[in-house]
């Protein structure tokens, strides 16, 4: 599974597109501990089967967070989250949303049995799996989303890469690093990735290096 460092690399590589000006330590703060709470939903697995990936990896709580802030910043005549804080922590905070569903969400909806994304509005996890190729033979070629045809009663159904449901899905984490309904005499073995994969790892090192950059261009400002 991606682990939180890989997430880490994404979530720096927006940050160091998006924050301008306001990007700095302080905002870097916010922006990982916004990255790690999603993983928190592991704990939730010993009440809730199926939790991690659905409680805190859908991307229904990020989009009524995000039409708050819109209706609070946009279009109310004065906004509360400005009043209280500033325009510098409205860009953060909408950074961070964005960090959450690209550099969190999206990437867990990639690997393994995907994540749940329209929990709680529906309990459906979904794997973003398949390919997009231009093929001599068959032209273009797509197989992330899958639309058959019933040849006897002509009804459509389509498929987006359902994989299950919190009753069926288990995702292995430290808390429960294998499915409870699985009966084993072997010992547990909690594991903690970081980099599971070359390109993973070639991520976390992208990040850093746009973290670097970026301090490098701040302080070239401030001696110009």
């Amino acid at each position: 599974m991606p682990s939180t460092v890989v997430h880490a690399g994404f979530a720096l590589l927006l940050a160091a597109a998006l924050l301008g000006d306001y990007y700095d330590r302080r905002a870097l703060a916010v922006l990982l501990v916004v990255l790690v709470l999603p993983e928190t939903d592991s704990f939730l697995g010993p009440v809730m089967p199926g939790a991690h990936r659905t409680v805190g990896h859908n991307l229904v709580f990020p989009a009524v967070g995000a039409l708050l802030m819109y209706y609070d910043t946009r279009v109310r005549d004065r906004s509360l989250v400005r009043d209280r804080l500033s325009d510098r922590w409205v860009a953060v905070a909408w950074v961070a949303i964005f960090a959450h569903v690209f550099a969190h969400v999206a990437v867990d909806w990639t690997h393994l049995d995907g994540v749940n994304l329209l929990w709680p509005l529906r309990d459906q996890f979904l794997a973003l799996d398949g390919e997009i190729l231009l093929s001599t033979a068959d032209g273009v070629v797509q197989t992330f989303v899958d639309v058959r045809t019933d040849p006897e009663t002509g009804a459509r159904s389509v498929d987006a890469g359902t994989t299950g449901s919190t009753e069926t899905v288990h995702v292995n984490n430290p808390v429960q690093p294998r499915d409870p309904a699985e009966v084993t005499e072997e010992p547990v073995d909690r594991r903690f990735p970081i980099a599971n994969s070359g390109w993973r790892l070639y991520l976390v090192g992208l990040g850093l290096f746009a973290l670097a950059a970026r301090r490098m261009q701040g302080s070239g400002a401030e001696s110009a």
